[in-house]
């Protein structure tokens, strides 16, 4: 059993690991996660920046959080609330930083590749932070609630589960805007491997971090 010392560290890391990889594959534009992805559609549908909207869009998130757990949870609402407000800006600002570094001029190929890792990277994050539980972002603790509450434990049917609002989201913006951004070939690669992934990394990536569960 870590101690709160050692998970505060990992959830430092995962935080940071998050917002990189994630701005990432906004940068490669070849797709992004699903729920960024939705988020940068949305950002584009209602001309607010996209720090901005992550954040709001996190608020909502987080109570629709509490609608699934039967009851407020205040520790669980500060938790989501603490993680959106630095993950949200740290995405756009680490955005500037790869697109600066020419991440988005990359050939296809690189940015194939790079979308690839970015993808990889988020999933893994999100298993350590889950594994934490100190705060969580309120996408990823939504699938959380979903994983240990309802679907027996399973990651990959809980973030299939998780992804019905922003593939909503995404499906309006198209509709209102007819124009989608982040969405492509990454997007449909996190659809169908991010739960696995999630599940790979619980076992095999810092092993001794175990899932804290208190649902």
């Amino acid at each position: 059993m870590q101690d709160f010392g050692q998970r505060m560290r990992f959830l430092v890391f995962s935080i940071f690991l998050n917002s990189a990889a994630n701005a990432l594959t906004i940068s490669t534009n070849l797709g992004s996660a699903v729920w960024t992805g939705s988020s940068v559609n949305l950002a584009n549908w209602i001309h607010v920046p996209l720090g901005t909207t992550l954040f709001g869009y996190g608020i909502v998130v987080t109570i629709m959080n509490q609608l699934f757990l039967g009851h407020f949870d205040r520790k669980r609402f500060v938790s989501n609330i603490l993680y959106i407000i630095p993950f949200s800006y740290l995405v756009e600002w680490i955005g500037y930083f790869w697109n600066w570094i020419g991440v988005n001029s990359l050939n296809l190929t690189g940015r194939v590749i790079v979308d690839i890792i970015g993808l990889f990277g988020v999933a893994v994050a999100v298993s350590i932070y889950q594994r934490c539980n100190i705060i969580m972002h309120p996408n990823d603790d939504l699938a959380y609630i979903l994983r240990f509450r309802f679907l027996k434990g399973s990651a990959i049917i809980a973030q299939w589960t998780s992804y019905i609002p922003p593939v909503a989201i995404i499906v309006l913006s198209y509709i209102f805007t007819g124009q989608l951004h982040a969405i492509g070939f990454g997007t449909i690669l996190a659809l169908v491997a991010q739960g696995a992934v999630m599940g790979w990394s619980d076992v095999h990536m810092f092993p001794r971090l175990k899932h804290h569960v208190d649902v």
